[in-house]
């Protein structure tokens, strides 16, 4: 796969990290799709600068995430995150933050925003599914995540073990202005969950910060729903739902629910961000046992690409950026609608073949 060059946008500078598993194979597949996508509409080529991370760092740097990977991460304004098998690391660095964790922390990328649409030709269970669940992503009751040094998790005696959850108004105000923001440009509606019945004050605290700001959007509709009942709910009726505002553990949960009820974690994509920095991550993780196999369906990283163009021609103000990210979009449905797809999705394309068939949609007029 390869693209022409054109003239459009100003330079782009993105870092690319391959991470573990199939990283290996859906971040390089990644790159052609927006390189493609880019030339298509006319725009410069990004400078792609390549960073180690995970089992490489750990075998060129001694750590899965070296010093020069987060200082050069400083420079540039977005970047795509392959997944990460940290679970598989030597032990001494099993207890230490993955590095998805590390780079979440270090910038504060406090939104994670996972969409869970059903695809064209993609059999789903919620065939009508089509909302978007904005995370918070820096504390909550995940303990990684919400403290300025360790984990938040301790063990006083070898057979207790104890966590911190960590509720901020500001930090629940920040993620439901993102929320309600989103819902401003989709349908108007807005969905707090938490578990307000039993942890009365963390997170209703959330709840009630989110019911504060939806004070500024007096078109938007709110509703909240307890975390349990939600779950039920998107079974049931996950084609009702628009925007999806919760803590961070509540929003791991229920996005990988809804992804799959979509259709597939195969195409279930995300971004992190912060007021000026994005991260493309799919949801989905480095699946060991098909690494190496060209197998993987990198469907959700390819869109999740496409949702870090589109944050960057907010920020930017290059809408064509914005053009780049439909024509990936565009790319893919066209791509699974022709019956093309890998075998999460009962099709019989490797990975290859399925990003070389996105590839040649990318660039099609």
């Amino acid at each position: 796969m390869t693209g022409t060059s054109a003239i459009g946008s100003s330079g782009l500078r993105l870092g690319l990290m391959r991470g573990d598993g199939i990283g290996q194979d859906i971040v390089p597949a990644t790159r052609e799709i927006v390189d493609g996508a880019m030339s298509s509409v006319h725009a410069q080529p990004v400078e792609w600068v390549e960073l180690p991370l995970g089992f490489e760092a750990i075998d060129s740097h001694g750590t899965p995430i070296p010093d020069e990977t987060l200082t050069a991460l400083e420079q540039l304004p977005g970047w795509i995150l392959g997944p990460h098998d940290s679970a598989s690391y030597p032990s001494e660095f099993r207890g230490q933050l993955t590095p998805g964790g590390v780079i979440r922390k270090k910038f504060e990328l406090f939104a994670n925003i996972r969409p869970a649409a059903v695809l064209s030709g993609v059999k789903a269970t919620v065939p009508d599914m089509d909302l978007v669940i904005v995370r918070e992503n820096t504390e909550g009751l995940y303990a990684d995540r919400n403290m300025a040094v360790g984990s938040g998790e301790f063990m006083p005696t070898p057979d207790l073990a104890l966590a911190v959850g960590v509720f901020t108004r500001a930090a629940c105000e920040r993620i439901a202005r993102t929320a309600f923001a989103l819902a401003t440009r989709r349908r108007n509606h807005v969905t707090i969950v938490h578990k307000a019945n039993v942890l009365t004050l963390t997170t209703g605290l959330f709840r009630d910060a989110c019911r504060t700001v939806a004070a500024d959007f007096p078109h938007v509709v709110v509703d909240d729903e307890h975390v349990d009942a939600m779950a039920a709910l998107l079974v049931r009726r996950g084609g009702d739902f628009d925007v999806v505002v919760t803590e961070n553990m509540f929003g791991d949960i229920l996005s990988d629910l809804a992804g799959e009820l979509a259709g597939s974690l195969g195409t279930a994509p995300s971004i992190n961000v912060s007021d000026t920095r994005v991260m493309a991550q799919a949801a989905h993780g480095a699946a060991p046992d098909i690494a190496g196999k060209n197998r993987a369906n990198p469907t959700a990283m390819f869109l999740s690409s496409a949702m870090m163009l589109d944050w960057l021609a907010d920020v930017r103000r290059e809408p064509v950026l914005s053009a780049a990210a439909s024509r990936i979009r565009n790319a893919v449905n066209a791509t699974i609608s022709s019956g093309i797809a890998t075998a999460d999705l009962g099709g019989l394309a490797s990975t290859s073949e399925f990003a070389e068939v996105v590839y040649a949609h990318t660039l099609r007029r």
